[in-house]
């Protein structure tokens, strides 16, 4: 046992040395932090990879060179193949092999010049980190001090990717990868032996030997490798002897562009950070091309009428990911704005917006599916919205103003909804640059007054689809997630979803009644009616057409998928026949051919309820009404009661109507009658033969109320002559048509010869220049009272 320990040896051993020892620290450390961090620090390009790790395009790095990121494996062939030619002790050596580098001396002195290095591939690793330095000696010593250091740091595979990704491969072409894919336009999973041999073997001398230049020596190398691995039984003999007869490519070829959009969207967001150079998307790059081509022959068709751009967005609904995305068609060039990515522009939006109003209305209990709506002329100030066709109906049920996407119905319904609360939904329903208040916007709103993005419209239709589809399985609650941008990348983690018994956005009912009347939508024929179009599969879908023939659109959603398609021109130039249901919707209708999805959504009940609907004006059944029960959405317990329907009283023939006033109780019979309002009915009756207008009163039946007690006509006067002036140029100028109403709320439909004109409220005048002659001015109110004179027109030259 030591009991008592003597230091002072020890302490003056250090004394003497401690010169030494700490330079010996000094180096220890300096050699820990020789390795420069990072190792690499040039710039790479940007790279864009489908879901399954397929090339779908890349961006040329900032130093001009096609510079893949970090490759995360690399192939066994290339492995074998680069080892055997490179370093055949690679995996055995500390970074430095003293055999290789005593068998290159005695070849350099035996040549009598520099003929080998002798370097391992740890330390052509480092030596492609320090390009900039010169190959002298001491650049020799400081290339193994480092290599031994990365070999400390490093497993032998990752300083095998740091290689592969680094060596130049000819030309611009740096990077095992990006060389697999310029020189064979494939996956590095995917190499041959002769093209993994031919890889290896190439930046030996880069600059001299590739594919485009000295290929016979190319050749030569390539073969010498794959004989040296048939020797060492690496490979056998068939696969030897068709590996020596494969071609080598004749030069790069250009890498792909399957979507060069969304390419430069991803390259604007990551920019300098070099680490997040590599996306994998959820695209599927078979689906790209397919889409691509269906863009391109469409494209050869519209550029007939002078029409060069169109985009295409898939979102898989299930998992909210964007499966195909063309932000425009390849088949124009720059002088078309090619490169504009039309699926994040924003651009008007036509009738696309219908549905949502339609449904969110519902939701209200404003509307039910077929409640009435009214389509008659009508202005609100200074707007004046026209459907389509410029026709009218009068009135008919919401799922047909829908299914035929007329804009007046909707107009009216948004007046009533409110612009406002509107405004606010569709922030709700995922629709951003709704920058300008509600009033700029307006009622004109539902028509195409809003501006927003094709990728916008998908996602409110696809967190429609989405809600509809899950409602069953959540057991009636709902996600608050289900509106948010679906994914482009793959393996983004999915957010745990956070349900709700109240509806976020919209209710499943609502949603189920909208998508059955969006799959019943309907076309128009030269005549100016109205037939199905009808679809291979049961798709709910919406066209759109902007102001002007700018911009065409269709929609389309079943429970899986959701595609949208634009078509027009990038900068806007209006062309005519621009029309969505005659260019964006066929185009829609193929890309869903290319999609598996042949089911429907269930119709969930439990967001419903049945109630007695009037058959006729589509609103809950009052007892005057014709009923059917019927599954509503289940806010359309709150909505209003039929008024359509009024008791009558009439003669046995119902050709008069009567009260007690001229009539015994026993000689009148109490009908039910259907009653639309005079200019509701004036449309309505051209187009529905079956419709009955109120017979006239029986002769001393008439109301004690009259009409012109509570409406004058203020000018002109009844049997006066209306002399119209005409201007400097010639021109007839108009006359101000003048009335008066008693009543605040009331309305009037202003006829002329049974022509209508105009409807006022408020302040009843209109602005006309009437042909000369005889006429008939005819007013009704909106109760149905009415007023008639007649008058004459004269140019005011005959009064002299």
């Amino acid at each position: 046992m030591i009991t008592n320990f003597n230091k002072q040896p020890l302490l003056n051993y250090l004394k003497k040395r401690w010169i030494g020892l700490s330079g010996l620290m000094i180096l220890l450390i300096a050699y820990g932090f020789c390795l420069p961090k990072p190792l690499f620090n040039n710039p790479v390009s940007t790279v864009l990879l489908d879901l399954n790790g397929e090339l779908l395009g890349a961006k040329i790095a900032g130093d001009g060179q096609w510079r893949f990121p970090l490759v995360n494996a690399l192939p066994e062939k290339y492995i074998t193949a680069v080892v055997a030619f490179e370093d055949k002790r690679f995996f055995y050596h500390p970074g430095v092999d003293p055999i290789g580098m005593f068998r290159a001396l005695k070849q350099n002195l035996k040549a009598g010049r520099y003929v080998s290095g002798g370097s391992t591939l740890t330390m052509q690793t480092i030596r492609l980190s320090r390009q900039k330095h010169k190959r002298t000696i001491f650049e020799k010593i400081i290339e193994i001090i480092l290599a031994t250091r990365l070999e400390i740091k490093y497993s032998k595979s990752d300083i095998l990717r740091l290689y592969a990704t680094n060596a130049p491969f000819g030309g611009n072409i740096v990077g095992l990868e990006t060389a697999t894919w310029r020189y064979f336009g494939k996956n590095l999973k995917d190499l041959s032996w002769a093209e993994a041999c031919m890889l290896a073997v190439l930046p030996n001398n880069p600059g001299s030997i590739f594919p485009g230049k000295n290929r016979a020596l190319l050749v030569a190398k390539r073969n010498k490798l794959l004989k040296s691995l048939f020797e060492l039984k690496k490979i056998d003999k068939t696969t030897y002897e068709l590996s020596i007869e494969e071609n080598l490519p004749e030069a790069p070829t250009p890498l792909p562009r399957w979507s060069p959009q969304l390419l430069e969207m991803f390259a604007r967001q990551i920019s300098g950070n070099p680490e997040a150079k590599k996306i994998e998307t959820t695209l599927d790059l078979n689906l790209q091309k397919k889409l691509t081509e269906i863009a391109q022959r469409h494209l050869e068709q519209f550029k007939i009428n002078d029409i060069h751009n169109l985009a295409i967005l898939i979102i898989d609904n299930e998992k909210n990911q964007v499966i195909g995305y063309l932000g425009n068609a390849p088949a124009t060039g720059a002088d078309f704005d090619e490169d504009v990515d039309i699926i994040q522009s924003s651009r008007s939006t036509g009738s696309l917006l219908k549905p949502l109003l339609y449904a969110k209305a519902m939701d209200r209990g404003l509307i039910l599916p077929n409640s009435l709506l009214t389509d008659i002329p009508i202005q609100f100030g200074g707007y004046k919205p026209e459907n389509f066709r410029l026709t009218f109906d009068g009135t008919l049920p919401a799922n047909k103003a829908l299914a035929r996407s007329l804009n007046i119905p909707f107009v009216k319904l948004l007046e009533n909804y409110g612009i406002q609360i509107f405004h606010n939904d569709l922030k709700k329903f995922g629709f951003t640059k709704l920058n300008p208040s509600p009033s700029y916007y307006g009622l004109t709103m539902v028509v195409g007054g809003i501006e927003n993005s094709l990728w916008n419209v998908c996602k409110s239709y696809s967190g429609m689809a989405r809600v509809l589809s899950n409602f069953r399985q959540r057991n009636g609650a709902y996600a608050l997630n289900d509106f948010e941008d679906p994914s482009l990348e793959k393996g983004r983690v999915k957010k745990n979803e956070k349900l709700t018994k109240n509806a976020p956005v919209v209710k499943a009912g609502s949603i189920w009644q909208t998508f059955e009347a969006m799959q019943s939508l309907e076309r128009p024929l030269e005549s100016g009616e109205w037939e199905k179009f009808v679809s291979a599969r049961k798709i709910a879908w919406k066209t759109g057409t902007s102001f002007g023939f700018r911009d065409a659109w269709a929609v389309g959603i079943s429970p899986k998928y959701t595609v949208g398609v634009w078509v027009g021109n990038a900068d806007g130039e209006g062309r005519p026949n621009l029309i969505g249901i005659y260019t964006a919707a066929p185009l829609m209708f193929e890309v869903f051919d290319q999609l598996d999805d042949s089911k429907w959504f269930e119709e969930p009940f439990d967001d419903e309820i049945k109630i007695p609907v009037c058959k006729i004006s589509g609103y809950r059944a009052s007892e005057l009404c014709p009923a059917d029960s019927v599954y509503v959405p289940s806010a359309g317990i709150l909505s209003e009661m039929c008024s359509y329907h009024q008791k009558i009283y009439t003669d046995t023939q119902r050709r008069y109507r009567l009260n007690l006033d001229c009539e015994t109780g026993n000689n009148m019979i109490a009908n039910n009658w259907f009653v639309l309002n005079p200019i509701e009915e004036y449309y309505f009756k051209q187009k529905n033969s079956w419709y009955e207008p109120l017979p006239p009163f029986k002769e001393g039946c008439s109301p004690q109320i009259r009409g012109r007690e509570f409406m004058n006509i203020i000018y002109p006067k009844d049997q006066a002559v209306v002399f119209v002036p005409r201007q400097l140029n010639g021109v007839r100028s108009n006359v101000i048509f003048q009335a008066a109403h008693q009543l605040r709320d009331a309305s009037i439909n202003w006829f002329i010869d049974d022509n209508f004109i105009a409807s006022t409220s408020s302040v009843h005048k209109i602005n006309i220049s009437p042909a000369n002659g005889n006429h008939l001015l005819t007013l009704v109110d909106n109760k149905g009272y009415r007023l008639v004179i007649r008058f004459e027109v004269k140019d005011a030259e005959s009064a002299k």
